[in-house]
């Protein structure tokens, strides 16, 4: 595996940003965190929520799932796919769980790169099907068990994102992109 790949890359974005956010006050993870002000105007926000994290731990573990799938992603299938499926599927993931909040008439304020991260996940349960139930288990895992530790989780962007995920890997398959070496 080579080092240089675009999902390290993406991981030291988000430590970047993170060591930023923590620098700086509440309304900067307000601005750039995905909530009602999206619907003002802060349209960024779909893209900006992703490479921002609620603490350490929060960051440390999306990175360390983001660098696994990512990384497998992007060496087996190509680098533009593994793009595609983080910012494409994390900006649709973003925008359809900005959707259920509002009808769900909750005013939250989502950060992290979870929901991207389960676009990956609902991939390559779709690709390697010997995968399939350990992924379905930690999305599961991530989006509920944070609950019992009194941590709020945005599990409706886990399970929005991992569904658009191995969606998007039935289109490619139905479009006959064959470029996947599993």
């Amino acid at each position: 595996m080579k080092y240089v790949t675009f999902a390290n890359s993406i991981i030291l974005i988000a430590i970047v940003a993170y060591l930023i956010q923590i620098q700086l006050d509440n309304h900067f993870t307000v601005i750039f965190g995905l909530n009602m002000l999206f619907f003002d105007g802060l349209y960024f926000q779909i893209l900006s929520s992703m490479f921002l994290h609620g603490s350490f731990l929060h960051l440390f573990m999306n990175m360390a799932i983001l660098f696994q799938l990512g990384n497998i992603l992007e060496e087996n299938t190509s680098k533009k796919y593994f793009l595609f499926l983080f910012f494409i599927g994390g900006c649709l993931t973003s925008l359809l769980s900005i959707y259920f909040l509002q009808y769900m008439s909750w005013n939250h304020n989502m950060i992290g790169a979870s929901g991207a991260i389960s676009v990956l996940m609902g991939c390559v349960s779709y690709y390697i099907k010997m995968y399939r139930k350990a992924m379905i288990v930690l999305l599961l895992i991530s989006s509920f068990a944070p609950f019992l530790l009194g941590v709020s989780v945005a599990w409706y962007a886990h399970i929005i994102g991992f569904i658009l995920g191995y969606i998007l890997g039935v289109l490619r398959n139905y479009l006959y992109i064959y470029d996947i070496r599993y």
